[in-house]
């Protein structure tokens, strides 16, 4: 037994007005140990190390052949190493000796074993990164009204500072993912110039490493933030917000406990009772968090979810040009002034208060010229489609191109195809595309008289008698309740 320097000092301080025994027992160590220390003086005693085994390696005959396996594969492990054996040598071995193989084969990795892959500590400079990530919270065990409630966060952190904010989810959506983000830096009010996710969908193309959704990088290039991703299945890259996923479920499992139940009467409820947690943590981030406002950039003036408004005039074609993408319009909104809001997705136009139009938003460069705005008055003044500046935006499908291209060859002209247009915009786009189909298997010139024939479908309404129930049945029936309720 190898004692501490006070319990020695306890033996040689005790022994000069005790027995061995008694002193031994004062500096808490045996008799045998004490009158040791005591022949030596007080000085400490030196474990030798032994250089024999006390008892028989029980893998002494095998072990060359567990080393040459481990060697070809050394992701093998001890508990299979032990059932192989097992298997081999019947009665040689027991399952009791795996803790002996364990230490062996441990040995073995220390002395022979290739390099492990080695983690470098990062020095996190302030105000440089925000991260990510999500994470599930059924364990939470989280009743609404006394319903199940499954659900996950949307974490955000900052990794210097630590300050965090969460949000209930419930997919890992692109629209969970933005709304979680515009939230965060809405309520810090300020973004770090890089944010970290991992490889989850909305953000990252499926299989592509180091690649990002067009929409994320537009998306966060509205806050002027460059997007970056940790490598896959290489959660420490985004070790930050992964420690703080299981910190902060700790907290709210810890308040719930202190609250005495998990059942909520609302989802706003719920919400309420993990901003109180967060809010609490970040109280204790406040100096750090100083640190990182003071290098923040500022948040753009304008929310992304937010239509940019944008005024402007229709021309004497009948467009509109909205940041660089020209829209077609309705004619009689030639010469009106009108108040475009422009989103993400879609373009409204305004006339004072109204809404004139709706439309799909185009890339910048791109045209969305809608033929049913033109198509009447190019009927009336056919000449002006032969080299109008966007004739090919007029052909919906390349159904009406391989129709044009027919009546074309036939020397039919373009009146004819402007016909079968305005036929499209009347009666509809997609019927008129089956009759053109179908034409085209029948092998005949598409012309207008035809498509409209095809068109033509005859509606017979079935003719439905109704029978008149005699009233004298429901007199009898009355009767019969009335019969009943005397009783």
């Amino acid at each position: 037994m190898t004692c501490t320097k006070e319990q020695i000092r306890k033996l040689m301080r005790y022994r000069k007005t005790c027995s061995l025994e008694v002193a031994a027992s004062k500096a808490g160590m045996s008799e045998n140990t004490a009158r040791q220390y005591f022949k030596r003086g007080g000085e400490l005693l030196v474990n030798k190390e032994r250089d024999y085994r006390t008892r028989r390696d029980p893998f002494v005959a095998v072990w060359d052949q567990l080393q040459e396996m481990l060697s070809r594969d050394e992701g093998l492990e001890a508990k299979t190493l032990m059932q192989w054996l097992m298997e081999n040598y019947p009665g040689q071995f027991r399952q009791t000796q795996l803790r002996t193989l364990q230490r062996r084969v441990c040995q073995w990795r220390v002395m022979h074993g290739s390099g492990k892959e080695i983690f470098f500590p990062q020095t996190i400079q302030p105000g440089i990164q925000s991260q990510s990530d999500y994470t599930w919270c059924n364990e939470l065990n989280i009743t609404i009204a006394g319903e199940p409630f499954e659900h996950m966060l949307f974490h955000f952190m900052l990794p210097y500072s630590r300050w965090e904010t969460a949000s209930i989810a419930f997919t890992e959506s692109f629209q969970s993912l933005t709304e979680g983000y515009a939230a965060a830096v809405k309520e810090l009010g300020g973004v770090a110039p890089e944010h970290r996710t991992d490889n989850l969908a909305a953000a990252v193309p499926v299989g592509q490493h180091k690649s990002f959704q067009k929409r994320w990088k537009d998306f966060l290039g509205h806050f002027s933030v460059k997007p970056t991703s940790n490598n896959p299945y290489q959660s420490n890259e985004n070790g930050s917000v992964e420690k703080s996923n299981d910190l902060l479920k700790r907290a709210l499992d810890q308040r719930l406990r202190l609250r005495g139940s998990r059942d909520f009467a609302s989802r706003t409820a719920y919400e309420e009772f993990i901003q109180s947690v967060v809010y609490r943590r970040n109280k204790e981030r406040k100096l750090r968090l100083a640190e990182e406002l003071r290098l923040l950039k500022e948040l753009p003036r304008r929310d992304w979810s937010a239509p940019q408004e944008i005024f402007v005039s229709v021309r004497p074609w009948s467009t509109v040009s909205i940041l660089r993408s020209l829209y077609s319009v309705p004619s009689r909104l030639v010469g009106a002034k009108l108040r475009a809001l422009v989103y993400a997705d879609k373009v409204e136009l305004y006339f004072g208060k109204n809404l004139v139009q709706e439309m799909k938003r185009v890339k910048p460069g791109e045209l969305a010229i809608n033929y049913r705005h033109l198509i009447g008055h190019l009927l009336r003044k056919p000449g002006a489609f032969k080299n109008y500046q966007y004739r090919d935006e007029l052909f919906p499908t390349a159904v009406f191109r391989k129709a044009f291209d027919q009546l074309e060859a036939a020397g039919h002209g373009d009146k004819e195809y402007l016909k079968i247009l305005h036929t499209a915009a009347m009666e509809g786009e997609q019927l008129v595309e089956t009759a053109l189909t179908l034409l085209f298997e029948l092998n005949y010139l598409p012309t207008e008289e035809r498509v409209k024939e095809l068109l033509v479908t005859k509606q017979t309404v079935p003719d439905v008698a109704v029978n008149m129930p005699a009233l004298s049945i429901y007199d009898g029936l009355l009767g019969c309740s009335l019969e009943g309720a005397s009783r």
